[in-house]
């Protein structure tokens, strides 16, 4: 445990953050992240921050240490997508129960897993993650994992991030770290280039990243790892080789980014592929990057024509859109890079954005977003449901863009609601994405549907004739359903 708190006391202290910069030395120790409630699951622990960072490294085995209930609660938490190979959607878990606990058998049985699961599969590697009970009782996860790598000749990565000891956002961290510390540079590539990138909190979800590469494809930019989205064990292992790196998500690993720079001097900047601007500026960033590195200036010149050609495009396919988008209202609950990235990918097409929230957001996020809307009334840090739903049942938005966990205080207030999270089914970056993001708020805003759940309920229609006066029973019984109902059709307004 004093190995795990000195590599949380790590992590917390961070240069590369402005805002931990910013304070003194004793509080630059304590981080930024916020203890949790015991008992609470909302918001995710340090264990599966970090099984969101490294599962979707879609050829290695991911081993949760633990009783059954830990792997149930966290596999299959993001809408990564993968190409093949797909051992990373099998469940592997050595299921501890009570006796194994009392009886001490809990290393016996990681150590019989990792055997059965190189035998069974022969996978390149295999990431073991401690849980709190096998943290507690103090299995030596790092000692079996060694003792397992020796004997039978692959790599055994222990991931020591067990959900106590912090948020979520430090489990990303710390899966970090683990990576650092066990993967890269354990290999070397025969066909390092001068155009190689790595691209660092890239997810891939719903494939969005999908959509990006072939435009780094067409200028000869080779990603030589993505880490995590879609991601191989051997090219994480010859990441140190790449010349330059992006950061998608600074709250996730921008430690990793640093202390890459620091280890193997592969420079980095934090860029957006949400939006047309996002996307053809972090296109020219990557360029920049690379002659900076060495590379030949010519690329600078093909990134600018590819950049022309595909906005054009772009820009050509929005246009059916703007007509009828155009000064639509937008709330949006989400935070971390998509505070502003989309933000600044919605106002472009002249959609008016509300409010969004920050609260996951870094101090470099909130000053985007004061760049963009120039309007500090429009960011809230957390908004409570109730807020929510009074800002949608006032009419005061048109749409609400956030993740499933808010889905229905929209659907209560008879708002329409885009997944804009990792659930979502479609992607929405790069040139391409935006235009589909576009199209999911169109259809979501003009669905008919709307029209239909706003009109009176049955309870509430007044006949245009009355035949004679409602008798006091019927009186009383009206009253007490439209009580019930809590509001009327004279709420909405025409549709």
């Amino acid at each position: 445990m004093s190995l795990l708190r000195a590599k949380i006391q790590d992590v917390f202290n961070e240069p590369g953050c402005e805002k931990n910069r910013g304070k003194d030395a004793k509080a630059r120790k304590k981080g930024c992240s916020k203890p949790l409630t015991p008992g609470a699951a909302a918001g995710g622990c340090a264990f599966d921050g970090a099984k969101i960072v490294l599962q979707p490294i879609t050829d290695a085995a991911h081993l949760v240490h633990g009783p059954l209930a830990c792997e149930g609660n966290s596999w299959d938490n993001r809408g990564a997508a993968s190409s093949v190979p797909m051992l990373w959607r099998t469940s592997f878990t050595t299921d501890l129960t009570e006796l194994d606990v009392v009886m001490g058998r809990g290393e016996r049985k990681l150590f019989k897993a990792i055997r059965e699961i190189k035998e069974a599969y022969g996978p390149p590697a295999i990431f073991v993650y401690p849980t709190c009970v096998t943290a507690l009782i103090g299995d030596d996860i790092e000692a079996v994992c060694q003792r397992a790598a020796e004997k039978y000749g692959l790599a055994v990565v222990p991931v020591n991030a067990p959900g106590f000891v912090g948020s979520k956002n430090l489990g990303n961290k710390l899966a970090g770290a683990a990576l650092l510390e066990h993967v890269i540079g354990t290999a070397e590539p025969d066909d390092a280039g001068p155009y190689d990138i790595n691209i660092l909190g890239e997810f891939n979800l719903s494939g969005e990243f999908w959509l990006v590469k072939p435009l780094l494809d067409r200028l000869g930019i080779r990603v030589r790892a993505c880490i995590p989205g879609d991601a191989r064990y051997v090219d994480i292992a010859c990441a140190h080789r790449a010349r330059a790196a992006m950061v998608v998500c600074s709250t996730a690993l921008i430690n990793l980014a640093r202390k890459m720079d620091e280890r193997w001097d592969i420079p980095f900047f934090e860029g957006s592929f949400y939006g047309i601007s996002a996307t053809s500026d972090a296109l020219r960033n990557i360029s920049e990057l690379l002659v900076k590195q060495g590379a030949d200036p010519e690329i600078l010149g093909r990134t600018e024509v590819l950049i022309a050609e595909e906005e054009a495009i772009a820009w050509k396919k929005l246009a059916a859109y703007r007509p009828r988008l155009e000064g639509k209202r937008v709330l949006l609950n989400t935070g971390g890079v998509k505070s502003w990235s989309v933000v600044h990918a919605l106002m472009e097409i002249g959609i008016e954005i509300v409010g969004t929230s920050v609260k996951k957001s870094t101090v470099e996020d909130k000053e985007r977003i004061k760049q963009i809307l120039k309007d500090d009334n429009h960011i809230f840090e957390q908004m409570a449901a109730r807020e929510l739903y009074a800002m949608l049942s006032e009419h005061k938005a048109d749409i609400m863009l956030s993740g499933g966990r808010t889905q229905f205080i929209a659907l209560k207030a008879k708002t329409p609601w885009l997944d804009i999270n990792q659930e979502r089914k479609h992607p929405y970056a790069g040139y391409d994405g935006m235009v589909e993001l576009v199209r999911q708020i169109d259809l979501a805003i003009h669905n008919p549907i709307w029209c239909q759940v706003r009109e009176p309920a049955p309870w509430d229609y007044q006949p245009a004739r009355e035949e004679r006066p409602r008798t006091k029973s019927e009186a009383v019984t009206l009253h007490a359903v439209q009580e019930l109902a809590g509001t009327t059709a004279d709420d909405f307004g025409e549709c």
